[in-house]
């Protein structure tokens, strides 16, 4: 049910999304879409018809597709979460904003800078909003540390310390190069998401990492900020690394509970010196839904409000990731070692 606090006039007609694409994440975020004020799914689409059919009962969605175009001519159609395989994002996001329908993207946007740049400018020809599902930053936690974090909670921020990985089970697009397989690309974007959002642009990047089947499957990334700031970073898809955060400056430091790019829980060590030996204030929040609420309620908003983007995660922003992403997969599929 929606609930209370829709992001539309009750008055204005309901967005009415499809969901391309039904792998594991549109399981996750499609009842969190259901779920807010001033939208409805009226449309799945999946590659096979009974993966479609399936979605759609499982999701209480009234009309089931294997044919996009069908999908994106229809009416009932206003805008589209689209989660495919990466290398797909391009071409059937481009498909959806020239059929007029708004865009929003599961990251990474695209393969590559070149390509997001392309779906941005696709998005202002057509006149309609696009945004990559960056749902890190609109997480209520995340937006809270970032303010506190420029208001002077920790004094200067100096450093950023992220990982994430988790040995995934073979097969899918996961593994493949054709298909836009990467660790880069589906986990290290959130630890580089978050270094630059506090950081700023790296003024040099170094990456190690390994490579199978031309897929980059773990990465060390070390990049380097104006004035001695660093961030150290790492991904992979076939063994663990601790999956939680720490921000660091000249007055304290945080760090952010496992999954840090979803956590509702973080240890600020803001006291000096005395932090290293008294216990830390606790921040704890709730999850609303299964996480996407707050990122979905801001997209639908400013949608709402004839934005074509949103400055949470705006075009400057996800390309600076994507140009960071681009050269730490350079150094890696060059030069890294059989994974």
């Amino acid at each position: 049910m929606p609930n209370s606090s829709a992001p539309h006039d009750r008055e204005a007609p309901p967005l009415r999304w499809a969901v391309i694409g039904t792998g594991d994440i549109s399981h996750r975020l499609g009842p969190d879409l259901q779920a807010i004020g001033g939208t409805v799914v009226t449309a799945v689409w999946g590659r096979r018809m009974e993966s479609a059919t399936a979605f759609a009962a499982a999701h209480g969605i009234p009309h089931a597709s294997a044919d996009l175009t069908e999908v994106l001519e229809r009416d009932d159609v206003d805008a589209v979460y689209l989660a495919t395989p990466i290398a797909t994002h391009l071409p059937l996001g481009l498909q959806a904003l020239s059929a007029g329908k708004h865009l929003l993207v599961e990251k990474p946007m695209a393969v590559s800078a070149a390509d997001a740049e392309q779906l941005f400018d696709a998005a202002e020809r057509a006149n309609r909003f696009v945004m990559e599902a960056m749902w890190m930053k609109f997480n209520p936690l995340h937006a809270q540390l970032t303010e506190r974090i420029r208001d002077g909670l920790i004094g200067e921020p100096r450093s950023v310390r992220a990982g994430f990985g988790t040995p995934f089970p073979a097969g899918g697009s996961r593994w493949s190069a054709e298909l836009g397989g990467s660790t880069v690309l589906d986990q290290g974007i959130y630890a580089i998401t978050l270094a630059q959002s506090l950081l700023g642009e790296p003024v040099a990047i170094t990456a190690r990492g390994r490579v199978r089947d031309g897929v980059d499957v773990h990465a060390v990334i070390d990049l380097e900020f104006a004035d001695g700031r660093f961030a150290q970073l790492a991904a992979s898809a076939v063994e663990f690394i601790d999956p939680s955060a720490a921000v660091s400056g000249s007055g304290g430091w945080l760090t952010i509970d496992r999954m840090f790019w979803a956590s509702t829980a973080a240890s600020l060590y803001t006291a000096g010196i005395p932090s290293l030996f008294t216990p830390p204030e606790r921040l704890e929040l709730e999850r609303q839904g299964n996480g996407f609420v707050p990122m979905l309620n801001a997209v639908v908003r400013a949608i709402g409000a004839g934005r074509r983007t949103h400055p949470r995660h705006d075009r400057r922003a996800t390309l600076s990731v994507a140009r960071t992403m681009d050269a730490v997969r350079a150094q890696i599929l060059s030069a890294g070692v059989p994974g």
